[in-house]
């Protein structure tokens, strides 16, 4: 895939117009599965979804949905918050990916208008990264009211009404005053949100798709020649196996299970095509 038609696939997600393009080969619903390949992407992944519980959770209008999104949020501020270098290393991705696109300006087989647009959503990510003053989710370690829940619900049943009587009073109040809460402890880190959000779409859409064929439920590839960050696997739902996935610079090894919830996962002794996706930045 040359350098054109590969960030031409990338304009299109970044414009919101991503169609199945990935999922045209097959007749059937598939379930995708994501390894990360070193620890940032690692880390992208779990703000991402731990993003998406929070603003599923928050949506909710039972105090139990609001309860898990505050966890969620606690648990964001834990893995933003590791590393004091983590919006350093964020605003660094998006400048080298705001980079990559403007080599990509004037060229007749481009279209400008999503060129533009995605060069316009990393500026503003970025600038709104930048003006993020002190360590990640600062404001929330300074609220002593959120953080006595926070150790509190790192124990086992420790968030209980006789453990916590003020967190339980908020639980009691109307939802619009909780959700309202929730929004306000959660929209400091909306740069973090759509940092992550851009430099996950981007490496998702930088990989080609290619079918392969599983002997007897197992498949390994040397990784001569691929530099990947993460690998994407895609398996019909009608196969009913789990990828078991292991990777390093020399070799990939994928054994497909079967989905045992009680036994011990056994390896699914039969052929299986499945599709696999190299993903770099």
């Amino acid at each position: 895939m040359n350098a054109v038609t590969k960030y031409a696939d990338r304009a299109v997600i970044l414009s919101g117009a991503f169609s199945l393009l990935l999922f045209r080969r097959w007749n059937v619903p598939v379930i995708t599965y994501e390894y990360p390949l070193n620890e940032r992407i690692r880390t992208l992944l779990r703000l991402e979804d731990l993003f998406q519980k929070s603003a599923h959770f928050c949506s909710g209008n039972d105090a139990l949905d609001h309860h898990a999104a505050l966890l969620a949020l606690f648990e964001i501020l834990g893995v933003a918050g590791r590393g004091t270098d983590f919006k350093i290393d964020l605003c660094q991705e998006l400048e080298r990916q705001r980079q990559t696109l403007l080599s990509f300006r004037n060229n007749p087989g481009i279209s400008e208008e999503a060129l533009e647009g995605a060069l316009y959503e990393i500026e503003q990510a970025s600038s709104h990264l930048l003006t993020m003053a002190g360590r990640v989710g600062q404001y929330l370690r300074e609220n002593e009211w959120l953080m006595n829940i926070r150790g509190r619900a790192a124990i086992p049943g420790g968030a209980c009404e006789f453990d916590l009587p003020s967190y339980h009073y908020w639980l009691k109040r109307d939802t619009e005053t909780r959700r309202h809460d929730l929004e306000t402890w959660g929209r400091p880190l909306k740069p973090i949100q759509d940092g992550v959000e851009i430099v996950l779409r981007l490496l998702r859409s930088s990989g080609q798709p290619a079918i392969k064929l599983a002997h007897q439920g197992a498949f390994q590839l040397t990784m001569t020649g691929h530099t990947a960050q993460m690998v994407c696997i895609r398996v019909s739902r009608q196969e009913a196996v789990v990828p078991e996935i292991s990777a390093n610079k020399y070799a990939l090894n994928v054994r497909f299970l079967l989905p045992e919830t009680v036994a011990r996962p056994r390896l699914a002794e039969r052929d299986l095509s499945f599709e696999l996706t190299f993903c770099s930045l």
